[in-house]
């Protein structure tokens, strides 16, 4: 891991766990998701890893999973490893599949599989759990990466179905969920997002991915 990583310059946060935008630029968010400027306004884009422009562009909206997974490798490690170097390491594992120009995942088994040969975290698919259930989840691993609907940045909106995005749990207890949001908007909805477990309910999809085993 340590050839493609450099020292840790992460977001800060109040849980102490880093902070990371999928777009890389958390200020260019709101922009992004409104439509104002585009993923090409991006100046900090050689962040991602990406050998050009052009790669990041075709990456940027699909790597939420990848870019919890680099705030967890923050947070144990120390280090940053770019989103883009994790993911192309994910491709032979089969963690995104292309379908023509499109490009389908993060798939959970074969990210799971990914993480555990190359990059040594214990891991498992988790699926068929309330919301409520990932407390105990959370008892068992350090991190939880939830299926949820990205509208999840609105938690007053009503998402047309649950999943579709990728964010990372980071506490929970019975009454309430704590997560990192790769795709927030502004602060309040990007970094220690606390949400009652019933407004996290209808966003949750009863399936994610459980990281770095209790203890670990």
């Amino acid at each position: 891991m340590s050839a493609n990583s450099v020292h840790l310059t992460a977001f800060s946060t109040r849980s102490g766990i880093p902070y990371f935008s999928q777009w890389e630029d958390p200020d260019s968010a709101a922009g992004i998701i409104a439509g104002d400027i585009t993923l090409r306004d991006i100046a900090l884009w050689p962040e991602s890893g990406a050998s050009t422009q052009e790669e990041f562009i075709e990456w940027a909206n699909h790597v939420c999973g990848m870019c919890c997974l680099k705030m967890v490798l923050a947070a144990t490690s120390g280090k940053v490893v770019p989103i883009l170097n994790l993911t192309q390491r994910s491709l032979p594992y089969g963690a995104y599949v292309r379908d023509g120009e499109n490009i389908k995942g993060l798939i959970y088994a074969p990210f799971v599989e990914y993480v555990r040969e190359e990059l040594g975290l214990s891991a498992q698919v988790t699926v068929d759990i309330d919301a409520e259930q990932i407390a105990a989840e959370l008892e068992q691993h350090r991190f939880f990466i939830a299926s949820v609907h990205p509208s999840i940045r609105v938690p007053n909106s009503s998402p047309p179905h649950k999943g579709g995005h990728l964010v990372l749990v980071i506490r929970a207890d019975a009454q309430s969920v704590t997560f990192h949001n790769p795709s927030g908007h502004d602060v309040a909805s990007q970094r220690d997002v606390t949400l009652s477990v019933d407004e996290f309910s209808r966003f949750f999809a009863g399936r994610g991915i459980s990281l770095v085993a209790a203890g670990e």
